[in-house]
């Protein structure tokens, strides 16, 4: 009897815990603090990308309608995904002019969740 009270008191303990990290794992992939219903573009050239995982990064020095640099913070895909999607390692470095296009961070800071990337010669790559 007494085993049977520590099983089921240990099988709510485990459901208590997955329960609750359930929402932390859906909130990791969730879209809610870009404005992806409203995209943005902009232009910029790359300072750096940060191709790891869970998501990449590409940051982007983009002039501003005062013509200051700003630096961008492009939330891109895995490297994984993006491999599926044709892109490899190398083709987004510093130093090239790329268009980004994506849903800007509703909190105005200078963030994104990128969409699309369009090389400097044309080549439209899917995020």
């Amino acid at each position: 009897m007494r085993s049977a009270v520590i099983l089921l008191i240990a099988s709510c303990l485990m459901a208590v815990l997955v329960l609750g990290a359930a929402p932390a794992a859906s909130a990791h992939h969730s879209t809610a603090m870009y404005d992806m219903e409203h995209p943005t573009t902009i232009k910029g050239v790359v300072k750096n990308v940060e191709w790891t995982n869970p998501h990449g990064y590409i940051y982007l020095d983009v002039k501003d309608a005062k013509g200051q640099v700003v630096e961008w913070a492009i939330e891109i895909n895995s490297p994984n995904f993006l491999r599926h999607n044709g892109w490899t390692s190398s083709m987004v470095k510093s130093g090239d002019t790329i268009t980004v296009t994506g849903g800007a961070a509703k909190s105005g800071a200078k963030t994104m969740r990128c969409t699309t990337v369009v090389l400097a010669d044309g080549t439209e790559l899917r995020s």
